[in-house]
């Protein structure tokens, strides 16, 4: 479902039909199956408010398709190449000459990649033809720089982000201490800032961070990396694997960066990455206004001048980084997150959650729709619980009580009874208790009833109730041990003994 709202999406960024298959990692038949099907339906973006994912699967899977309608002919793409070798002349301005002859004919997007597909044949190694606010290439460079710790002697590398944009070529490139996902979105917040705008496409490597699964034709791509592209309305669309030239800005870029700027500071040291980047930010500067040696002017002068101004406006909000995890309902309706148990509706119970865990929120998914939103604790071990998604006496359903517990727990013993009932006891709310009791049952089954019930007694005895407490007692067989005689005990008649008298 998620890919359904991703398709319509980027086709209202009007992206073509391969590019927002690749984004999303499904064929293009697929795509253009649902785009069709949502055409028909009446369906655009954004969606009817309160249109759920069942109503909308409906409507998408019960609408008939309409017959496609046939391609319009082709371009004259002779002329259009030789058009393109005059000077200032753009493919966007070919294309909008082309459509004043054909009003139905191609769209821009369609249009350029009917041109690139016929070019490459001309060359193989064709350059590319970079639409102003269209594509921004990003990826880590391969050189690290050190960074020295003043309290060990140590050292640790730092890692250098480029992101380029591929009309103007303006160069933006940070340090990190490592490559793992928050510093790669971070990168990416702090690049469409420091540009002032978001590209229409966002082209990265196939790393980890950004893409799960690789693939030439179906790449899978991260969880929070979609979040964030759906956050700026940029769509992802990854190079293909082993295939340089399809981020070859990016690349020269990277070369550019390790021989203007870390080859510019290989003498000095670094106590800390901001150290580094403090050290960066001039010679980023002075990179952006340097000269080209074949064109006319630099990288901040084409940048004003082609492409600030077709780049998308950024977000009034700052996108906010979070990670996606799943987690199963117990029967206490709380899930585990970061080690601290939050609530969900009771209703839930032994269903399979989505997390999306921030800095500051924890929020709870079911089949797309967030049921549960809680703030951060971090309180390891501890419970959040809101009064809403707590059971009601009167609900008939109700499957686990404390009385249940209790009435199981009796048939293994008076003992055990009353050790799960000082635990129930204890707990703000019974349903918190009912972990440690299915425990203790379980244990109960492993080892039987006879052993238990002495293990509760030893547990009572010293006033240790607790699962963990009756697990270490069962696997070190100390249930089988008397229990120690009560203090004081009397004194055993011995001529070295010398009595309390003595000390009168």
């Amino acid at each position: 479902m998620r890919q359904i709202l991703e398709i319509l999406r980027l086709q209202h960024h009007q992206l073509s039909i391969r590019e927002i298959a690749r984004s999303c990692g499904v064929p293009a038949s697929t795509v253009g199956d649902y785009l069709r099907r949502a055409r028909v339906a009446g369906l655009g973006w954004p969606l009817p408010a309160g249109l759920g994912e069942a109503e909308l699967l409906q409507r998408l899977l019960a609408t008939p398709l309409v017959a496609v309608v046939p391609d319009p002919a082709l371009p004259d793409w002779p002329a259009v190449h030789k058009e393109m070798a005059r000077a200032s002349v753009t493919l966007r301005l070919v294309w909008q000459e082309y459509r004043q002859g054909q009003p139905e004919g191609f769209g821009y997007s369609r249009f350029c990649q009917l041109y690139q597909r016929w070019a490459a044949t001309l060359d193989p190694v064709l350059r590319q033809v970079h639409v102003p606010g269209e594509k921004m290439f990003v990826d880590w460079a391969g050189q690290t720089v050190p960074i020295h710790n003043a309290q060990d002697g140590t050292t640790t590398a730092a890692h250098l982000f480029v992101a380029v944009l591929g009309a103007s070529n303006k160069t933006y490139a940070e340090a990190f201490p490592n490559e793992q996902t928050a510093a790669w979105l971070t990168a990416h917040c702090h690049a469409f800032a420091f540009f002032g705008g978001v590209a229409r496409i966002t082209v990265p490597d196939n790393l980890k961070t950004g893409v799960t699964r690789p693939c030439r034709y179906e790449p899978l791509l991260q969880r929070s990396y979609q979040e964030l592209a759906a956050h700026y309305g940029t769509a992802l669309i990854p190079a293909r694997s082993r295939k340089p030239r399809d981020k070859a800005k990016v690349e020269t870029g990277v070369q550019i960066v390790q021989r203007q700027l870390l080859a510019a500071v290989r003498d000095q040291r670094f106590f800390a990455v901001t150290e580094l980047n403090t050290a960066l930010v001039p010679l980023l500067a002075q990179l952006n206004a340097q000269p080209f040696q074949k064109l006319a002017g630099s990288r901040d002068s084409r940048f004003a001048a082609v492409e600030q101004g077709a780049l998308l406006p950024l977000p009034a909000t700052v996108f906010e980084l979070a990670d996606w995890s799943r987690a199963t309902v117990n029967i206490d309706y709380h899930v585990v997150v970061a080690n601290h148990y939050y609530s969900v509706p009771y209703g839930l119970i032994h269903q399979l959650l989505e997390v999306r865990l921030s800095a500051r929120t924890v929020e709870l998914f079911h089949h797309g729709q967030r049921v549960a939103a809680h703030v951060r604790s971090p309180q390891p071990g501890e419970f959040t619980t809101q009064a809403e998604h707590r059971p009601k006496a009167h609900q008939r359903h109700l499957e686990w009580t404390p009385g249940r517990i209790l009435e199981w727990v009796q048939a293994i013993g008076p003992n055990c009874a009353r050790v799960v009932a000082q635990i129930l006891a204890e707990r703000p709310h019974p349903e918190q208790g009912y972990r440690s009791a299915l425990g203790i049952i379980r244990l109960s089954k492993s080892v039987g009833a006879d052993r238990m019930e002495a293990a509760c007694g030893r547990a009572l005895h010293f006033g240790v109730g607790t699962y963990q407490s009756l697990k270490s007692m069962l696997e070190n067989r100390l249930d089988a041990q008397p229990l120690e005689p009560e203090l004081p005990l009397p004194s055993p008649a011995h001529e070295n003994l010398r009595g309390s008298p003595y000390y009168n």
